[in-house]
């Protein structure tokens, strides 16, 4: 629980009003950005196989996805 505690006291280091918390520029909005950019690159390097900067394996006849027909 500590370091939680430390956590929160850094990320609410500053703020002084509500609208430091839940305004446009808040704290709030901060951590959203964050939170969805982190779950985008994660879903993304999931989908290609390999992490952002990183050249993706090569296809191998396991894993090309090969048309029928």
């Amino acid at each position: 629980m500590a370091a939680k505690d430390e956590l929160l006291d850094e990320l609410l280091k500053g703020y002084e009003k509500p609208e430091d918390l839940l305004g446009e520029n808040g704290i709030f909005q901060e951590l959203k950005k964050a939170l969805v950019e982190k779950a985008l690159g994660a879903e993304l390097t999931h989908h290609l196989g390999c992490e952002k900067g990183k050249k993706p394996k090569a296809a191998t006849p396991e894993t090309a996805t090969a048309k029928s027909g």
